[in-house]
């Protein structure tokens, strides 16, 4: 088995020049559990480790020290440039590698069992793809700076999170509201090891060592953010760990390792990919332990990205940094647009800010509330300080019936009515469609790079034809003497 990733750790530009990444081997994280072995996987995460650090010694396919021609950049230079050094090809674009298989050395005298190889002995080979293979092994270059710890690519992101809790392996998970899916994977575990689930904000009495407080922030489907300091000092005040799931607020947004997280979990899919067109799950880690144990259950679980996958990723996360900046900027002024409007209400009857063009009527007919991070106006002492880089590209919007919550997106043109998010296409979901739990007057709204400007006449448009149409079939009613529908 090769080893898996070669990478550098950013010396990311909000730090001071002085400032260093801390040891992997963190000592603020509580103790790991001790690893399973897994014989037949010869994973070398030694590898990846020593290069995180700097120590490129006897890694045979790093033709340049990342440490001394990528480290010193920017991690959106990092971005571009991490996987240089796996260059093994005069192309500019990356090749796409399908193959599932790799051939040994032709060389007999090269040729290690695998009960012999050692950390680097077959640094610069690949054996068989559900290990490692070229592409994602790129894909991991480049993430590894970005999110600032070693991190590892997964099929999805449901299957990097039930990869973390087979690793963990919790007896208690405090976790409350969220995407829906993290709590189907742990009513697994649940089934599986008998997992018992307490309330995000139990008191710290009931975690117990090894127990694991899985914060999601910000949080889906409101876009809403809860402080990571806050709940890393509560897990590690009882010896638990501190799982953050950042999908909603990428780099730049947010870094939870900087808040104490010990595990940064992301669904790829979304703004890592950014193209809704693959799937991917993300985890990382400091924990040198964890780090070991993650990859050899990866290589048996069989949990990996395709090489078409891994190739989309790389080609994406490129740009992912320009792309979250301009979609959270975008994000945050359409809510102060539709904020503006209820916030005038029984004021100047107009509201809106600027651009509006009188529609305040229409918009607080049907809308009863926006929820977004950057309205979280009395946690902006901390908040701030989480997520310099911006608030996040999603949010929701509770209109006041679930037929209008029903109606609104048949009335735009520019939002697609679809599930998921982080795409370069601007989406709206009623968010009853793909999740049970939520409120049927609740609409789930992911901004990509259109102009702001266009998608906030799109929701002007879309109001006004919603209320329009309502105040029709009131009219109907009233004349026909049908029954009466009132917009509350």
């Amino acid at each position: 088995m090769p080893n898996d990733i070669a990478i550098s750790i950013s010396n990311d530009s909000h730090l001071a020049p002085e400032e260093t990444l801390p040891s992997l081997k963190n000592p603020t994280t509580p103790q790991a559990p001790e690893a399973d072995g897994h014989p037949n996987c010869i994973e070398d995460v030694d590898f990846l480790l020593r290069v995180a650090n700097g120590d490129t010694n006897g890694v045979g396919h790093v033709t340049e020290e990342p440490s001394s021609t990528v480290r010193k950049y920017s991690t959106t230079t990092q971005l571009i440039h991490a996987d240089d050094h796996l260059n093994g090809a005069d192309d500019v674009a990356p090749p796409l590698h399908v193959s599932t298989t790799f051939r040994y050395p032709e060389d007999p005298d090269h040729l290690i069992p695998a009960k012999d190889i050692e950390t680097s002995d077959q640094a610069d080979r690949h054996v068989y793809s559900r290990h490692t293979a070229p592409t994602t092994t790129r894909l991991e270059a480049l993430l590894t700076p970005f999110l600032r710890a070693p991190s590892l690519t997964y099929s999805s992101g449901l299957s990097a999170l039930h990869a973390a809790y087979v690793l963990l392996r919790p007896r208690h998970v405090a976790i409350t509201g969220g995407y829906h899916g993290a709590h189907a994977v742990l009513n697994i575990h649940s089934r599986l090891t008998g997992l018992s689930i307490l309330p995000l904000d139990c008191d710290a009495s009931a975690l117990q060592p090894g127990d694991v407080v899985h914060l999601e922030t910000p949080i889906n489907p409101t876009g809403e953010a809860l402080s990571i300091k806050r709940y890393a000092e509560k897990a590690h005040s009882r010896g638990a760990y501190l799982l953050v799931d950042s999908t909603f607020a990428p780099p730049p947004l947010q870094d939870p390792f900087m808040w104490g997280a010990d595990v940064v979990m992301h669904s790829g899919t979304k703004y890592f990919g950014g193209h809704s067109d693959m799937l991917c799950g993300v985890l990382a880690t400091r924990n040198e332990e964890w780090t070991k144990g993650l990859a050899d259950d990866r290589a048996v679980l069989g949990s990996v990205m395709g090489g078409l996958e891994g190739w989309l990723g790389v080609r994406s996360l490129r740009t992912v940094g320009v792309r979250v900046e301009r979609q959270s900027r975008s994000a945050e002024k359409l809510v102060g647009w539709l904020q503006g409007f209820l916030n005038a209400e029984g004021k100047d009857g107009r509201g809106g800010g600027e651009g509006d063009k009188g529609d305040g009527e229409a918009v607080r007919a049907v809308l009863g509330r926006v929820q977004h991070a950057s309205l979280q106006v009395e946690d902006m002492g901390w908040l701030k300080e989480q997520m310099p880089g911006g608030y996040g590209p999603v949010f929701a919007i509770w209109l006041k019936s679930e037929r209008l919550a029903r109606r609104l997106p048949s009335k735009l043109e520019l939002f697609h009515h679809a599930t998921s998010l982080g795409g370069v296409e601007s989406l709206i979901e009623w968010r009853t469609m793909s999740d049970t739990t939520i409120d049927t007057r609740l609409l789930r709204v992911s901004v990509g790079l259109e102009d702001w400007e266009d998608l906030r006449e799109d929701l002007r448009r879309g109001f006004r034809a919603l209320w329009m149409e309502e105040r029709a079939v009131e009219g109907e009613g009233e004349g026909g003497g049908e029954r009466k529908l009132v917009v509350r």
